[in-house]
């Protein structure tokens, strides 16, 4: 049994890891992280979640994980001629520049790429249509997806053994972030997840679009850097089910909903590589769009006047994190308000998230766009007071974020022009008219159908 190399990627954790798994059993392993040069730009808050998840993966693999530096179709080679690897094994990966990326390593090496396994529960492209075509409408993926089911966790031998043979580089360095990233580890994320099923995941179904609340998981960062796998979080689930109450079981189970979601724009991403930074339906073709200007900027930098916005933004900012109902809520803002295209947007998320992923952040910008598989219709655009309202009814969310408006008590925080002190500590004044820019955005939506 000769050394194998295991090449983590979006899958920082040893448990259930089927590509370690498989290495493990065929010989003794040398894990291995490379830090790519084309995600040098990665923003605070993804360099500190990524610093996170690899220092938890140092200690699981009892301090063996070599980190290198470099182009992998360099390093991986190197490094598995300096220890005679018989093979390089990986996570299967779906995106466009991962698809290449492995391409060019597997060119360079003299051993075999074992793929096994993927960040995903189902691997993207084993759910299609009974014609063999791939879905492109949610609710028939996600039926699909059940039907198809998936594995049970994938379990290590017994015993196997790491190689340490090898020097590496030390950890990235960990920017100073506002926010608590100890659930990118695998033991942080397994530990929110399990107090999450114990209690307010059975809220879940009620709480989720509350930003005021917490009342979701927030694994999203966990599970962009594979510190958990999602079969892992299915496997609890259907667990759990049967001890609890119908209500419960309906949160369980639109949990499972918005896993299948993630599971799905990664399947629309692998066939539709274009979608990534190009509308993916055409009905919108020909629709005019204003450059990103001093609005946009107001908008990146949570001070558009409108509250509800502000706050998400301002969030984004300290903590590379965002409220999924928010993330809806300042997608509109831009696209329907500010009349900007929705790549701008998308890439201003990439940039800060701690879980921007690709396929679920771009496709989630086209629903709200209405460009997108699944959109919501262009002219649903979202008031930015009233979803303030009704998904933050006590103001708390948007006095957490923009201090200027602490002094407003209760609902009185989303509308800070009908206080006679809204404006006292400072706060900006609306820089544009909700109403005129919505009849404008329906303006240019009937140009585009003319």
């Amino acid at each position: 049994m000769g050394t194998q190399l295991v090449w983590f990627r979006r899958d920082l954790r040893v448990r259930d890891h089927p590509a370690l798994a498989e290495a493990a059993a065929a010989g003794d392993v040398l894990p291995v992280f490379v830090l790519d040069p084309a995600f040098d730009g990665a923003g605070a808050a993804r360099t500190a979640a990524l610093r996170t998840a690899l220092a938890a993966l140092h200690a699981a693999t009892d301090g063996a994980l070599v980190v290198r530096s470099g182009r992998p179709e360099q390093v991986i080679p190197a490094l598995a001629d300096e220890v005679g690897a018989d093979a390089v094994h990986v996570s299967g990966e779906s995106t466009p520049y991962g698809r290449a990326r492995d391409a060019r390593v597997e060119r360079a090496l003299a051993v075999p790429v074992v793929a096994t396994g993927s960040p995903y529960a189902v691997t993207p492209g084993r759910v299609r249509k009974d014609d063999g075509t791939p879905f492109r409408v949610f609710t028939p993926f996600s039926k699909a997806w059940l039907r198809h089911g998936w594995r049970a966790p994938a379990e290590l031998p017994a015993s196997f053994r790491w190689v340490r043979r090898i020097e590496g580089e030390p950890l990235p360095a960990a920017p100073e972030v506002e926010a608590d990233l100890s659930w990118a580890s695998e033991e942080g994320a397994l530990e929110r997840w399990r107090a999450f099923l114990d209690d307010a995941i059975d809220d879940y179904d009620a709480h989720r679009d509350r930003p005021d609340l917490d009342g979701t998981s927030r694994l999203s960062i966990a599970l962009k850097l594979g510190a958990v796998h999602p079969r892992t979080l299915l496997a609890d689930l259907d667990r759990v089910a049967p001890r609890r109450s119908a209500g419960a079981q309906r949160s369980l189970r639109r949990f499972q909903t918005e896993l299948a979601w993630r599971e799905f724009y990664a399947d629309v991403l692998l066939h539709h590589p274009r979608s990534a930074w190009h509308d993916f339906s055409e009905a919108l073709r020909g629709m005019a769009y204003d450059e990103p200007g001093d609005g946009f900027v107001a908008w990146q930098e949570g001070r558009t006047g409108f509250p509800f916005v502000d706050a998400g933004m301002r969030q984004l900012h300290a903590e590379g994190w965002m409220h999924n109902r928010v993330r809806m809520a300042t997608a509109s803002f831009l696209t329907k308000d500010l009349h900007v295209w929705w790549p701008h947007g998308a890439r201003h998320f990439l940039d800060l998230l701690a879980d921007g992923d690709l396929a679920s952040n771009n496709h989630g910008w086209q629903w709200t766009a209405g460009t997108g598989t699944d959109a919501s219709p262009f002219f649903r655009v979202f008031n930015p007071v009233l979803q303030g309202l009704k998904f933050d009814p006590d103001g708390d969310y948007v006095r957490r974020w923009v201090p200027e408006l602490r002094h407003l008590a209760g609902a009185a925080a989303h509308e800070p022009w009908k206080a006679d002190d809204g404006y006292a500590d400072g706060y900006p004044e609306r820089i544009l008219d909700h109403a005129a820019e919505r009849e404008e955005a329906l303006a240019r939506l009937e140009a585009v159908k003319r």
